[in-house]
Order: C-alpha cells, then structure tokens, then sequence
C-alpha cells in the first residue's frame, strides 16, 4: 500500500509541475517576416489581397495538393472565406476569413483550426514602397495560447516554425509575382 501511495503521489508532482509552468509561460506570440519584391506596390497588393492566390504561394496551401478547398463570398473583399479540409495531420481542416482591408496597404486575416485541434489565430500582410517598383511585403502570425496550451510553446519554437513557413511563402511569393 505504501508503494502505491508513493507512485499516486510521483504520478500527481509530474502532473503539477508542468501545470504550474504554465502559469508563468506568456501566453502571446507573434511571427513575422518580410521580403522585397521588384514590383510596383499596387500591382504586389492587387495580387497578395485575393486570398485564393495564397494557394499558389502558401507552404501550408501547398502541402497536399489534394485537399479539398471551399470559398465563400467576393475574393478581394472583407468577409471572404477559404476553407480547407485534409486526410494529412499536417493540413487537417480549418478556414480564413478576410476581416480587414486597407487599400494598398494590408489586408487582415482571422485563422481558423478545426482539425487536428482547434484554435483561432490572426495574421496580416502589408505592402510598403521600399524604392522605385519595389515592395517590401510583410507576413504577421499572431494569437494567444491559452493556458495550458501555452506549455507546447517551450517545446516548440513558434518563431522559428511559423517562420519558416513564412519566409517559404514569401520567397513563393517573391518568384510568382516577379515573373508577372
């Protein structure tokens, strides 16, 4: 009885103590990356505020070529939804929605996970002039992790991921858009 009293009570401190971590982990991230493209800003912006176009340019759109996608709503336009459902864990299923738009400026973004877990994030894009036909394009992924699903971000490095991510789209993007 006393071996078992002393697991329950190992089994509960190795529970505990990552629980209590969490507490004190943030909770908020933010990723983001940015790159110069040798166009004009408006001819960059009139292709980065379809959302559609992210799947030509998107790592995430990108890694199953046969997923199912849905839209609904005007592409360009604040409401515009594209959704997405995957057999592959590392597409899963979910949906973004364009919030906001400043024209020629940026565009807003509301993500929605649905599978394997569920969770809402935030991102944007922007367009600068960063000298004669060239724009700098900046890609944000923002959001909070609740507790005590803050506790993956010790074991995961969100900067270096997402950003990964981020910087693969943007090069996409840099090269299609280039070419055009």
């Amino acid at each position: 009885m006393k071996i078992l009293k002393w697991i329950l009570i190992v089994i509960v401190i190795m529970v505990a103590i990552p629980l209590i971590a969490a507490l004190f982990i943030k909770k908020d991230y933010k990723v983001e990356r940015e790159v110069v493209i040798n166009k004009p800003k408006q001819q960059v912006y009139e292709y980065v505020k379809y959302l559609k176009n992210q799947n030509d340019y998107s790592k995430w759109a990108l890694l199953d070529p046969h997923m199912k996608k849905a839209f609904t709503g005007t592409d360009g336009t604040p409401g515009f939804i594209s959704a997405w459902e995957s057999d592959s864990s590392n597409v899963g299923k979910g949906e973004q929605e364009i919030k906001a738009m400043k024209d020629g400026d940026r565009v807003d973004y509301e993500i929605r996970f649905i599978k394997p877990f569920e969770s809402t994030s935030s991102a944007y894009m922007t367009t600068e002039s960063a000298g004669t036909d060239q724009t700098k394009v900046k890609w944000v992924f923002y959001g909070t992790m609740p507790y005590p699903m803050n506790l993956m971000t010790v074991m995961m490095n969100m900067d270096e991921t997402v950003g990964d991510d981020l910087n693969t789209g943007l090069k996409n993007l840099k090269n299609i858009v280039e070419k055009k």
